[in-house]
């Protein structure tokens, strides 16, 4: 069974849209007929970048969104270009581990925290008014959000990452409850993502058990499509055999 969807005459922002997991968002709106802002601080020409900026319909916006002002500017800026938001896609995120807690340092708190849930609360705050404006009844304004599988408990070595990941989850159901019948939000769990920089870091895995973007990236399009016009503040596993 294939399915499709039909994006046409909404615009998407992205965040983290030069990664793997964000590029392959971005790609999957586009491909439904969406208009997509592609947000992120790295540029589409670094040398790690994936997204194709010169793709149609996909437009770069380059802000830093653990910053306040860089966020409500990209927000104004995608409002004012195509006159509408329709969804926001909170995947930007990094993962850092390798010692336990006793042995890390407070900046590496920070900067996961920062990236990983900081980003999606500025993103989803600044959003959110715009949001509220978007569709009917029947298909409303979305937000989706990418938390982690390893957030549900804790572990050894990426303690940090866990809890930054566990706050987009509950961000993501305190959203849901707050903005109950003019927003919904829905986070998504993957475990190990199939991408160069994972493969790289563990070249012995079975690499065929993990997750494609773009498997992913469609479970994001389908939480923001009327096909879940009832599902809001759900954690959707996406971590297949992974």
């Amino acid at each position: 069974m294939s399915v499709s969807f039909d994006f046409t005459d909404h615009v998407a922002l992205v965040t983290g849209a030069t990664g793997a997991l964000g590029s392959a968002v971005c790609e999957a709106f586009a491909d439904a007929g969406a208009t997509v802002a592609a947000a992120d601080v790295v540029a589409p020409d670094d040398e790690d970048a994936r997204l194709d900026a010169d793709r149609e319909r996909i437009h770069f916006y380059e802000g830093d969104f653990t910053d306040e002002e860089a966020v409500e500017r990209v927000v104004a800026e995608v409002v004012d270009d195509h006159a509408s938001l329709d969804s926001l896609a909170n995947v930007a995120g990094t993962w850092r581990g390798g010692s336990p807690v006793a042995e890390t340092d407070a900046d590496t708190f920070d900067f996961l925290f920062d990236v990983n849930l900081k980003t999606a609360f500025l993103a989803s705050k600044h959003a959110l008014p715009h949001l509220r404006e978007s569709g009917s009844d029947d298909e409303r304004g979305a937000i989706v959000s990418v938390s982690a599988r390893s957030s549900l408990e804790g572990g050894e070595g990426d303690s940090l990452y866990r809890a930054s990941k566990a706050g987009v989850r509950l961000l993501t159901e305190s959203i849901a409850e707050e903005e109950s019948g003019d927003v919904r939000a829905n986070a998504v769990m993957p475990s190990v993502i199939d991408t160069p920089a994972n493969r790289e870091m563990m070249p012995d895995a079975d690499h065929a058990k993990w997750v494609d973007p773009a498997d992913i990236a469609r479970t994001v399009l389908a939480l923001c499509s009327d096909a879940t016009a009832v599902t809001s503040g759900a954690a959707v596993p996406v971590y297949g055999e992974a």
